[in-house]
């Protein structure tokens, strides 16, 4: 009614229906975003016509049929690229520089098999696509192909193929979406626990293919602990190993060949996976510190003791003042706010705690009525030895419908000329501090010197947790008033952040994957005698490069 008021439109539930009477305060004084300083997307862009190898295209839409098989622009465009800021600023602003030529939406392994075969025979290219998620640049084509190009939509294969109860083992095909898999399984009283942001949309075979990270990995484990085998149709035959053991020794792992491919080998068809009974309680827990130091302390100290909750994560400064603002109206009477006042009144006066320092960490615990009860009194206590407090459950499961709301204001963003992106590293425990403080120094420096002209927001979190170190996620954005070409821009200033985060013994990625836009820093992540290596399993695998995504050790200097 006052005309404040700016629509967002998200698809979970929690994103439809809030109202978020904080947020434009605060992203228009800490940015300096303006809601009426608009940048609308174009209405349409030229496509170019699709380079058809018409013998394989014969062939292909006899074998699966016509009806799983397009070569319309639209398909064609949703295919050919990933989230990433750069890739979504092409869709809106300006065109991708190269499309896929086609699709195609295999049903069953022997589908994938069939299109491998006819590929390799007519020399066509196979770009295998999930979720569509990735955000490292492995879905765009390379430039430089003048080859079809064939994109393979796993979603339909999507099936659970049995669940053995007994081994607590389940054969899933990969076109899955996680939303989708914890749904299916829940319905029978089981979880996989492997749960990314990116679970709305992302599948099972994009988490193999990346190596990725959930954020209940302290219970569950990352893929590839969760991961008992792994089937991938390739040019030479398909890999799978033998049996369904919970290990083996048998010589290096061939299941290692298929975790974290990123497409270069071939098409992930379906795996075999860990399950667990679902856990018949779950609470949520959020602890305030005065800094962000007391907070890592306490991340490093309930890894060391062994009594991390399924998730564990500590927001900075920024990134908690950032929570705050996205804070929904209120729906509770006038007692409860005199409640929430006085506690605020409690953390600042008699805590001592300050607005411009506090941080905040959220945890997840789930198992039974008393062993959450135990556990959240563990990290309670190890918590108050830093100076930690309790700030209840609602602060906890506020924190987690934050990781959702970024994925979603990042693209809202762009209509409002702010650009912005999330990446993320691991980092051995000594070197989380120095590391967060070098690589927000570093961009901050690094915007100014591309003349950035509002102060840039950069935050960053501590994410999953492991004994020798963790994993650290950055969120950086800035308006491109000024600047000529922002996607350029942004790439320059976060590669710079990245030689930050290795320079300060952090990796070259912990769980989004390497693609083409972390390719420049593979050789020196793990020695150029294994970039050989892999290079070498390629040749063996697709000696004609059918696969040729230019992904990691793949990708060209062209395509960095």
């Amino acid at each position: 009614k006052s005309g404040k008021t700016v629509p967002l439109n998200g698809y979970l539930e929690p994103v439809k229906y809030i109202s978020l009477l904080s947020f434009r305060t605060w992203v228009e004084s800490y940015v300096g975003l303006s809601v009426e300083d608009k940048s609308p997307p174009h209405d349409q862009w030229p496509v170019p016509a699709p380079n058809v190898n018409s013998q394989f295209w014969s062939a292909l839409v006899s074998s699966v049929g016509q009806e799983n098989c397009s070569t319309k622009d639209y398909d064609r465009v949703f295919h050919s690229h990933g989230h990433t800021c750069q890739e979504v600023f092409a869709l809106r602003y300006g065109g991708l520089h190269r499309v896929v030529d086609a699709v195609v939406w295999p049903d069953t392994e022997e589908n994938c098999e069939t299109i491998v075969k006819l590929a390799s025979e007519h020399g066509v290219v196979i770009i295998p696509f999930g979720g569509g998620t990735s955000v490292s640049g492995a879905l765009e084509c390379p430039s430089n192909e003048n080859r079809m190009v064939l994109s393979v939509d796993m979603k339909r294969m999507n099936r659970i193929n049995w669940v053995d109860a007994s081994n607590m083992t389940a054969e899933i095909e990969a076109g899955i979406v996680g939303q989708d898999l914890q749904r299916r399984l829940a319905a029978v009283g089981l979880t996989m626990g492997h749960e990314p942001d990116s679970v709305e949309f992302s599948t099972l075979g994009g988490w193999v293919s990346t190596r990725a990270s959930g954020m209940k990995k302290n219970v569950y484990g990352n893929i590839e602990d969760i991961i008992v085998n792994a089937t991938m149709v390739t040019p030479k035959g398909t890999i799978e190993r033998s049996c369904e053991v919970p290990r083996m020794s048998a010589g290096p792992d061939v299941s290692q060949i298929v975790l974290g491919s990123e497409g270069s080998f071939g098409i992930i068809t379906k795996a075999v996976v860990r399950v667990k009974e679902m856990p018949p309680v779950c609470e949520y827990l959020g602890v305030l510190f005065p800094n962000f130091d007391s907070g890592v302390a306490t991340m490093r100290q309930i890894a060391y003791q062994r009594i991390a909750p399924s998730s564990v994560r500590l927001v900075d400064n920024e990134q908690f003042q950032f929570g705050m603002a996205l804070k929904p109206k209120a729906e509770h009477g006038p007692l409860w706010q005199m409640v929430e006042k006085a506690k605020k009144w409690y953390v600042l006066n008699i805590k001592g705690f300050q607005p411009n320092q506090m941080v905040l960490m959220t945890c997840m615990f789930e198992g039974t009525q008393e062993s959450v009860a135990a556990q959240k009194a563990k990290v309670l206590e190890a918590a108050a030895s830093n100076g930690g407090m309790n700030a209840g459950a609602e602060a906890g499961h506020r924190g987690y419908f934050l990781t959702f709301m970024i994925a979603y204001l990042r693209d809202f963003g762009l209509n409002f000329k702010l650009i912005a992106e999330s990446f993320e590293t691991s980092v051995p425990w000594d070197s989380v501090l120095p590391l967060c403080r070098a690589v927000k120094n570093r961009i901050g420096d690094a915007c100014k010197r591309h003349g950035i002209q509002q102060k840039p927001y950069v935050s960053c979190r501590v994410t999953q947790t492991y004994d020798c170190g963790a994993c650290v996620y950055f969120y950086f954005a800035f308006l491109w008033h000024g600047i000529s070409d922002p996607p350029a821009t942004f790439s320059a200033i976060e590669s710079e952040a990245r030689d930050e985060i290795l320079r300060n013994g952090g990796s070259i990625s912990h769980h989004h994957g390497v693609g083409k836009h972390r390719a420049k820093w593979l050789a020196g992540a793990v020695s150029s005698p294994g970039v050989s290596a892999i290079q070498s399993i390629k040749g063996a695998l697709d000696p004609d490069n059918l696969f040729a995504s230019a992904n990691g050790p793949f990708a060209s200097a062209s395509e960095h």
